[in-house]
């Protein structure tokens, strides 16, 4: 049992650093989005998308599995770490780059489910490119450590335009309480 419990542990010390290869594959995979795209400006958001989630991940105390925490933010004992915590400050910190030539997004995939759990995250693509055609930066998925991919690729979830899901939310309420 002991064993079991361990594997669903973070790692000590929090998720592993990046090596440079992984970081030079998100950056190449950024920079292929679009012939425009600055390559020096792929590079920085490749670095930012895999160092800054360490440092959510200390300041958020991550110290086992993202649905475990989610119990712990959800319950009041830990201030952070739900998923669109994690889009939202990795959005920020991206837009605080002024980037010329990349977006940021946001998405929702679930949002409309009422059985599956919504999960929020952050996309990048080239700028005036919507969220299809953008790399999902994902790193709440495990705890830290970033999962990337294109949009259409995950396997794991069908994102939608964080805005539309919300209206729609919105609107499905109103529409409950018999304000519409």
């Amino acid at each position: 049992m002991a064993l079991f419990l361990s594997a669903c542990a973070a790692p000590e010390g929090g998720p592993p650093k990046a090596t440079d290869a992984q970081i030079n594959a998100l950056a190449a995979s950024i920079t292929a989005l679009r012939d425009d795209i600055d390559p020096a400006e792929a590079a920085r958001a490749a670095r930012i998308a895999y160092d800054y989630p360490l440092e959510l991940a200390k300041q958020y105390g991550i110290t086992d599995t993202p649905l475990a925490h989610n119990r712990k933010v959800n319950r009041g004992d830990r201030p952070r770490g739900l998923c669109w915590h994690w889009a939202e400050d990795l959005q920020a910190k991206l837009n605080s780059e002024g980037f010329r030539t990349l977006e940021v997004h946001r998405a929702i995939a679930n949002g409309l489910n009422p059985i599956l759990i919504s999960h929020s995250t952050a996309l990048i693509s080239a700028k005036g490119d919507d969220m299809y055609d953008a790399i999902v930066l994902d790193p709440w998925r495990f705890g830290g450590k970033l999962f990337w991919s294109k949009t259409l690729e995950d396997k794991r979830y069908d994102w939608y335009p964080r805005l539309e899901i919300l209206s729609e939310r919105r609107r499905r309420r109103l529409a409950y309480e018999g304000e519409l």
